[in-house]
């Protein structure tokens, strides 16, 4: 009973606090627009950036953080305290409420279910559940930016890297249920790649927009 008290948590709570949108809520606090009516339409870092500016988005991206890291020791520590473990995965918990607040950024029950696209806070929950496979995929995410000049590129590639680098990363420490951990980050992949769809479609066609640092103000 405890094991589903403790499930149940974990989902509600995740999923609930996933879905306060950090752009959204930063923009209208900060600029009193609603992001999603600007730029590219989507609810997330890049087109805050783009529309309104480098200050807006570094308190989206503290926020985002703050978000990704919460849910995932916030349910980490209910499991520890209950003496739950999932599977005999000490890592299910954890996995768990990062995929959930994840849904929850993307599909916000408080914004009709149009949210941002999750890579940040994929960042964030990778983080807190294993900070060396976080490291690496950051880095795959920087290279490709760094070279390309186009976030989406670089989200869709550091996603498809993630659970090649969690498998690479786990086996080498010899984690326990190292597939089931793949098979949770798959996921997440699938849905960063399946978020980005629109994205593909304009890289394909030449007409994605790349990444600029030029200051830009919609007020």
């Amino acid at each position: 009973m405890t094991k589903v008290l403790v499930l149940v948590f974990t989902v509600l709570f995740s999923y609930l606090f996933g879905s306060m949108n950090s752009a959204i809520v930063v923009c209208r606090i900060m600029k009193g627009k609603d992001i999603r009516e600007y730029g590219s339409n989507n609810a997330g870092l890049t087109n805050v950036l783009r529309v309104f500016g480098k200050p807006t988005a570094a308190v989206t991206l503290i926020v985002d953080l703050i978000k990704g890291v919460v849910a995932v020791l916030l349910c980490k520590y209910v499991a520890l305290h209950f003496d739950v473990e999932i599977l005999s995965n000490p890592l299910f918990i954890c996995y768990l409420a990062g995929i959930v607040v994840i849904l929850g950024h993307v599909f916000p029950l408080y914004y009709g279910f149009r949210g941002g696209k999750g890579v940040l806070l994929t960042a964030t929950t990778l983080l807190a559940i294993d900070p060396l496979t976080c490291a690496l995929a950051l880095s795959v995410f920087i290279v490709i930016v760094s070279l390309s000049k186009y976030v989406s590129l670089a989200s869709i590639l550091a996603g498809i890297a993630y659970p090649i680098i969690t498998f690479i990363t786990q086996t080498m420490r010899d984690y326990d249920k190292v597939w089931m951990n793949v098979v949770f980050t798959s996921l997440i992949a699938l849905l960063i790649v399946v978020k980005h769809r629109s994205n593909i479609k304009r890289l394909l066609s030449g007409t994605e927009n790349k990444l600029s640092f030029k200051s830009k103000s919609k007020e």
